[in-house]
């Protein structure tokens, strides 16, 4: 046994041969499912469209230069900046912070609540955060949207009562969108946090009681340094699909809500899609996802140097 150890002691290139075989189902799928996708589509960001859908294979970097530069109807005018497409990305960045910001709210009380129940109970309150995961993403979508409909089951209360005379105009919004966000992703904050605070030492709080500080000082001084880890990963679990998601500002947006998601799923629709671009638009929006997650990795690397 003593060349199956994996500390180096013994046989190290005997563990190895056993290991590398169980490894190449898992290498298969993450080179079958995310590695050669992301290579389709990285190439695809370089072809040109064909008049009548689909790919010519010339390579360019038209897709690119359309995102961020206005060359006119022709393309012989003195380029100017897109802001059309450069205000959809912001916009989608926009609406992704502002959802991350309110399931941390949301999420953080919410996981401390659970943590600091009795353990027969946290199983019970984890079932209930995660129950809506047992339906479609769709469906849950088509749903809140039925219910902040200007005759859905929220306003027809509310006018009948009284207090209000008008339906409130909730549907094609800024706020619809960051309700659907919200819904989608609030059990992505609750559980990192909730893990972290499970592993918190409440003795910590009681020493910090003792020595007479306040409640307000043990939380940002003692618990959420302790806690950080499980924010910063339910804040980058919430973000990165908030940024890329489609199925809420389409269903609960309008014009004025487009997204960067929305952006590309409308290239890839149809004979008149343009798949170039759309596959453009999905290797920037990647790639401001992947230098996130660079700076996070940095930090995190810094932080643990020390």
């Amino acid at each position: 046994m003593a060349g199956l150890t994996p500390s180096g002691q013994g046989n190290g290139s005997g563990y190895r041969r056993i290991v590398a075989p169980l490894l190449l189902p898992t290498w298969l799928m993450i080179g079958i499912f995310l590695v050669l996708p992301v290579l389709l589509m990285a190439i695809y960001s370089f072809l040109t469209k064909e008049f009548r859908g689909g790919v010519i294979w010339d390579f360019t970097l038209a897709s690119y230069d359309q995102f961020f530069l206005n060359r006119g109807l022709f393309g012989d005018e003195p380029p100017v900046i897109e802001w059309t497409y450069i205000t959809i990305f912001w916009r989608s960045i926009w609406q992704a912070a502002v959802a991350t910001l309110i399931c941390l709210a949301i999420g953080f009380p919410t996981a401390w609540f659970i943590a600091t129940r009795p353990p027969r109970s946290r199983a019970i309150w984890l079932f209930l955060i995660t129950i809506p995961y047992w339906v479609n993403l769709l469906i849950r979508t088509v749903s809140l949207k039925f219910l902040i409909r200007d005759n859905g089951p929220l306003n027809e209360p509310l006018m009948a009562l009284g207090l209000i005379t008008d339906p409130l105009p909730l549907v094609n919004t800024n706020l619809a969108v960051q309700l659907g966000l919200f819904y989608s992703y609030l059990p992505f904050m609750v559980l990192p946090i909730y893990a972290a605070v499970e592993r918190y030492n409440f003795a910590l709080s009681e020493a910090a009681a003792d020595l007479y500080a306040s409640r307000w000082v043990t939380l940002w001084e003692i618990v959420l340094p302790v806690v950080k880890p499980g924010i910063i990963a339910g804040c980058i679990l919430v973000f990165v699909p908030s940024l890329g998601a489609f199925l809420a500002p389409d269903l609960l947006g309008g014009a004025k809500t487009f997204m960067i998601g929305s952006l590309i799923d409308e290239q890839f629709r149809g004979s008149q899609g343009n798949w170039p671009f759309g596959a453009a638009a999905a290797m920037i929006l990647m790639t401001l996802v992947l230098i996130v997650l660079m700076f996070y990795a940095r930090a995190q690397a810094r932080e643990g140097a020390r």
